[in-house]
């Protein structure tokens, strides 16, 4: 059973920062295999970032340049930097996990909430 759990989600003004993790367990996946999404109230769940081959990070054209994707591969975790938050980047943000760089996401965490006050 493949677990993937978030944290660091929370209440933050605008221009301020969070950091997300996620730790998968179960499968031992390697970090570049996982990857961030978020989902907006009355909006359909989009992509955030990820790692390409390589380990070469891809970010949403939304985000980049304030979110930086890292990993500790020791510890089976991927990060999610978010700094200059904007109130559009409140979302529920979720962590997915693939078996390979090209195929679909098929695990998912349970998210965890960024809330962005103006």
């Amino acid at each position: 059973q493949v677990q993937l759990v978030e944290s660091g989600g929370g209440l933050v003004q605008a221009g301020g920062s969070l950091r997300l993790s996620c730790a998968a367990s179960g499968r031992t996946f390697t970090t570049d295999l996982l990857g961030w999404f978020r989902q907006a109230p009355g909006k359909e769940r989009e992509f955030v970032a990820k790692y390409t081959s390589g380990g070469i990070p891809n970010y949403a054209n939304s985000v980049k340049g304030r979110f930086t994707i890292s990993r500790d591969n020791a510890r089976n975790t991927v990060f999610l930097q978010m700094n200059s938050l904007k109130p559009e980047d409140t979302a529920v943000y979720y962590c997915a996990a693939r078996f390979t760089l090209a195929t679909s996401w098929v695990y998912w965490g349970q998210g965890t909430q960024v809330t962005v006050s103006s």
